[in-house]
């Protein structure tokens, strides 16, 4: 017999039916590793660049490290063998005051001169970026002519401006200022007084250099957000200042890392100004320095390598954060 029916009230509600879940995603692929020769091949790319700065560049440092540990004059130059001497070079450059005294001033006299420089070339370009076309002509005309102009043209005519006999600094300054005292008055015989005119010189032959790099870098900062903010309030000096200056400061940064590097290795403005009468042994920078050095090979690879060490120090800040930069 077939069983009866279950009672209406006991039956088994009907299921609602499930709802849609996601569509099952597709099988994720794994990409396959390129083969080790097509992962080679950019680097190999790199290979005609990296063997010329490798010749041009690695020998010399590694010479200079080898001799700057070894007993290397005039003699070895005739022959005879050099003498391995180890850290005494050293000991005998850091044990000494004078030296101490030489890389003070040039610590000094880079950080000055590459705040000069970064202040007046920002300062320019900004100015640069405001006044007219004939106005920019000019100025940009006129910087061309000061940062083409060859190094000891440059000089000369800097050494007469400054001149104790002829020049027109003391004729302005004893003349229509009234400073008698500057009547005659060389500028390179006393020390501070030579880093003063070796600054002015400095300076202006770097400025063009950091004038169109931050100029080229102005002129990409969009012009809506410069709209946006002169709308919302902000005066010149802070458009610049929460808005240029943001945007423009990996470019002021690498701006100001060369310039620290060349304002501690400068050498032609100071030894030519030396040549003109200047005490040497009381302006000596470290350029200067190691080139006094250059009959005694192994003291001046000493003097070089202390040189570069502390070029790297000075310019670890800058490229430790043009990294976090390129993180970010």
């Amino acid at each position: 017999m077939a069983a009866p029916p279950l009672p209406p009230e006991t039956a088994a509600p009907p299921r609602d039916p499930a709802p849609p879940g996601p569509a099952p995603a597709p099988p994720r692929r794994v990409p396959r590793r390129a083969p080790w020769r097509a992962r080679l091949n950019p680097y190999l790319l790199l290979v005609p660049a990296l063997v010329p700065i490798a010749v041009g560049l690695g020998y010399p440092l590694v010479r200079q490290f080898l001799l700057s540990f070894q007993e290397y004059g005039l003699a070895q130059q005739f022959g005879r063998p050099a003498e391995w001497v180890g850290l005494r070079n050293y000991t005998e450059l850091l044990s000494d005051p004078y030296v101490w005294g030489v890389i003070g001033r040039s610590v000094a006299f880079c950080l000055v001169n590459a705040g000069l420089t970064m202040a007046v070339g920002v300062g320019l370009a900004v100015l640069m970026s405001k006044v007219g076309r004939a106005a920019r002509i000019t100025l940009q005309v006129g910087m061309l002519l000061a940062w083409g102009t060859p190094v000891l043209a440059t000089l000369t005519v800097w050494q007469w401006l400054f001149d104790s006999q002829y020049g027109v600094v003391n004729w302005v300054l004893a003349g229509p200022l009234g400073l008698a005292e500057f009547r005659g008055h060389s500028w390179i015989i006393e020390p501070a007084s030579f880093y003063l005119v070796a600054t002015v010189i400095v300076v202006w032959m770097s400025v063009p250099f950091v004038v169109f790099t931050t100029y080229a870098a102005l002129l990409q900062v969009p012009a809506e957000c410069v709209e946006a903010a002169q709308l919302d309030g902000a005066g010149a000096w802070q458009r610049f200042r929460h808005l240029s200056v943001p945007l423009i400061k990996p470019v002021l940064l690498i701006a100001a890392l060369l310039q620290v590097i060349w304002d501690l290795r400068v050498f032609t403005q100071i030894h030519v100004l030396q040549k003109a009468g200047a005490p040497t042994r009381e302006t000596h920078l470290l350029g200067t320095y190691v080139y006094s050095l250059s009959r005694e090979f192994s003291m001046a690879g000493a003097m070089a390598t202390v040189m570069l060490v502390l070029t790297l120090c000075l310019t670890g800040f800058y490229i430790r954060r043009m990294l976090r930069e390129e993180e970010l």
